[in-house]
């Protein structure tokens, strides 16, 4: 079976490879004070948004020109982003789609969505999360988002091998109701993400790990800006 490789960015940016496809889960990069690797240095085949906050939108103009790859993403960023001459796959929540044959689904996240580019003159349509297959695993990216009971629907239709999740607090949910999250979603590997890159969003990452030790089965991992995760 071919490996997927899943690198953390710093965050909630994402790098995933496979099968010789690159794609980059809301690539905030440039104005990232802990990012390590520049915007210019990635070469994505495709870009994934999760919502049009700046720090998840990101480098996704200035990428997605330079390299001409497809960003998948909400309607309404859809777009924003052709009017810039970018290749876009807009879908909606619930939406299924397959680009370079990595499949998207769009679920729902509790959070808003300006594009904060646009300086709020362009609507931004609602945050999602992305459920990512990648030949035999699946993985969840959360965005940003509140905790919501329908993250049970999302383990029964999807059942994710890896959940990344929220723990910053403030703008989603903390380590506490990140743990939550992790009961209803019952992943193999939990990823905590959005946390400590700012101070309003400084949180310890092993609070959440000791609150996920009653999951049956699930292993939380706490990488380091950088580090490489083979599944």
């Amino acid at each position: 079976m071919e490996k997927v490789e899943l690198t953390w960015l710093g965050h909630s940016c994402f790098q995933i490879e496979f099968s010789g496809i690159t794609v980059l889960i809301d690539p905030f990069i440039t104005d990232n004070p802990k990012a390590e690797v520049k915007a210019d240095e990635l070469e994505p085949d495709i870009i994934a948004v999760t919502h049009g906050h700046s720090d998840h939108f990101g480098d996704t103009v200035s990428i997605a020109q330079r390299t001409g790859c497809t960003v998948v993403c909400i309607h309404e960023i859809s777009q924003y982003l052709r009017q810039k001459g970018i290749v876009t796959s807009g879908m909606n929540i619930g939406g299924n789609i397959e680009v370079d044959g990595i499949r998207f689904i769009m679920t729902d996240a509790r959070h808003s969505s300006s594009i904060d580019e646009s300086g709020w003159s362009f609507d931004g349509g609602r945050a999602a999360g992305f459920i990512v297959k990648a030949g035999d695993i699946s993985i969840y990216h959360a965005g940003d988002t509140g905790l919501f009971g329908d993250m049970e629907l999302i383990s029964r239709l999807y059942s994710p091998d890896v959940a990344i999740l929220p723990i910053g607090g403030r703008y989603t949910m903390d380590a506490k109701d990140a743990a939550l999250a992790v009961q209803m979603l019952r992943p193999k590997i939990a990823i905590p993400m959005h946390y400590n890159t700012f101070d309003v969003i400084a949180q310890d990452p092993h609070i959440f790990a000791e609150c996920t030790k009653s999951v049956p089965d699930t292993n939380v991992m706490i990488p380091e800006i950088g580090d490489s995760i083979i599944l």
